[in-house]
């Protein structure tokens, strides 16, 4: 696997859209299990406390897996394709886990609001659009230095 030795996060290899459609596939994944995590423990009437981990737990299984299925495709062993993903994702997801879940705890009423109602949706989007927009300086700044997603890279 060849690393880039060159640091420099302004490199002609590290854009804004390579860094846009990284942070796009790490949400992918990561938005699924938090908004699967926020469904059910908004459904099954569970406490703030237990909504949030399980949100964040999902959300690290669905991304790692999204980033594993490209991987282990790409033909690597399932052990080798783990560390891919979690070299690659462990840092973004983390981010965005931080901001979705700072946001939907800070809005007022969101985490008691149901599932039918607009609140709960509205304040959810909004969550899952910032750690996006907040996500994406910290992704191109890690493949910038060989780092996060750069790992995937190499077996595309």
């Amino acid at each position: 696997m060849h690393r880039r030795e060159h640091h420099d996060p302004h490199a002609p290899g590290t854009s804004w859209r390579m860094a846009a459609r990284a942070t796009l596939h790490c949400l992918t994944g990561c938005a699924i299990g938090e908004v699967l995590g926020m469904v059910i423990g908004t459904a099954a009437g569970l406490h703030n406390a237990a909504t949030v981990p399980l949100a964040i737990a999902l959300a690290f299984v669905f991304g790692y897996a999204l980033t594993m299925r490209g991987v282990l495709r790409a033909g690597l062993p399932v052990r080798q394709a783990l560390k891919v993903a979690l070299a690659a994702d462990t840092v973004s997801i983390a981010v965005m886990e931080l901001i979705d879940n700072v946001v939907m705890v800070g809005v007022p009423g969101a985490m008691d609001a149901g599932l039918s109602q607009a609140l709960f949706w509205l304040s959810l989007a909004f969550s899952l659009v910032l750690a996006f927009v907040l996500t994406t300086p910290v992704n191109r700044w890690m493949i910038g230095r060989g780092k996060g997603h750069a790992v995937v890279h190499a077996y595309h």
